[in-house]
């Protein structure tokens, strides 16, 4: 499925609610659990997540206003609001993730068309137009919610986001070294070539397993390592 910012919109509203659905009336013991990312408990997740919303809400703002509000004032402000969520009790911290989405998903509704084509600046310093907000929403809302580690796999994500997700990863993955991988999604037929130096390996696998790869998530795939996604 082509990624348009209207599919982007829609799998970040579903991706909020599964990942709000995940989270449900979890007590203290539950949230202290260890997240699927190293070194994170799930309030540091939940924390990272509602953070992300203000920050994108930052530059929905710069682009309704043309106000430059950059994500964050700074990486360290970022680590910092992360930990400092991290401690918060967890009815705050749902309510925070709550509140937050909201008012994303409110403001992102209000831009006009004008509006949408604006250029923002990312954290990791590109510019993209304002219609590249909703799906980097829904790689937040949808790929953290299965590192919540409560039994949500990549194949219970929204239809055709996961396409997206895989055709996303392997463009920025073309453009860092790496090993060279052939990709084939055995239950799609979706294909996907990863450059580098040497004989490409050739996987297949489930596009959910194919994609969980590509993200460098947990999966069931003999393939080679790969660094870093973002």
């Amino acid at each position: 499925m082509r990624r348009t910012t209207d599919n982007a919109l829609s799998w970040a509203d579903e991706g909020t609610r599964l990942f709000l659905r995940t989270i449900g009336r979890w007590d203290e013991e539950q949230y202290l659990a260890p997240s699927g990312l190293p070194g994170w408990t799930r309030k540091h997740l939940v924390a990272h997540v509602a953070a992300n919303a203000d920050a994108l809400g930052n530059l929905v703002h710069w682009a309704a206003t043309g106000e430059e509000t950059p994500m964050y004032p700074s990486v360290e402000r970022r680590n910092a609001d992360i930990a400092a969520g991290g401690a918060k009790p967890a009815a705050e911290l749902t309510a925070w993730l709550r509140a937050s989405a909201e008012r994303l998903a409110g403001a992102l509704r209000d831009l006009s068309q004008d509006q949408w084509r604006a250029g923002v600046v990312t954290a990791q310093g590109r510019t993209v137009p304002a219609t590249e907000i909703p799906w980097m929403r829904s790689r937040e809302v949808c790929v953290h919610a299965v590192d919540l580690a409560a039994g949500l796999s990549f194949a219970r994500l929204p239809e055709g986001f996961l396409p997206a997700l895989a055709d996303d990863i392997v463009t920025r993955r073309a453009a860092a070294p790496g090993p060279p991988v052939t990709l084939l999604a055995t239950d799609t037929g979706d294909h996907w070539e990863l450059p580098g130096d040497g004989g490409p390996v050739k996987v297949g696998g489930t596009l959910a397993e194919i994609t969980a790869y590509l993200a460098g998530r947990p999966h069931s795939l003999t393939a080679p390592d790969l660094p870093a996604w973002l």
